[in-house]
């Protein structure tokens, strides 16, 4: 089970960093690739960041490269993504999922993260 969290309210240039644990999964954590989709209200899903299992691995979309940073502690079972700069556009629900950019095993319940002007 995946539970993302760390969501809120923001102004544009802001920070947030959201969290996503895995309870139950042990030590299978570590063989896991992560990844951090959204959805924004009228949109279709999309990707946003994955990192592989071997946490040195990662890859952004161009709408956030440069200014999100997706990392994990796997002594905690978490992956995090680190949010800076908010822009409007990031303006919707976050989703973390077990898999990667082209296929996600399965999801997380989403957080929602709120950019306001």
């Amino acid at each position: 089970q995946l539970q993302a969290s760390g969501g809120g309210l923001v102004q544009a240039g802001d920070s947030l960093r959201l969290s996503c644990t895995a309870s139950a999964s042990g030590r299978a954590f570590s063989t896991y690739n992560m990844a951090w989709f959204r959805q924004a209200p009228g949109k279709e899903r999309e990707f946003v960041s994955v990192i592989y299992w071997n946490g040195v691995s990662t890859y952004y979309a161009d709408s956030v490269k440069g200014r999100f940073t997706i990392s994990r502690d796997n002594a905690k079972n978490t992956v995090y993504l680190q949010m800076n700069n908010l822009k409007l556009e990031d303006t919707a629900v976050y989703y973390c999922g077990k898999g990667n950019r082209d296929r996600v095993d399965y999801w997380g319940k989403g957080t929602q993260v709120t950019v306001s002007s």
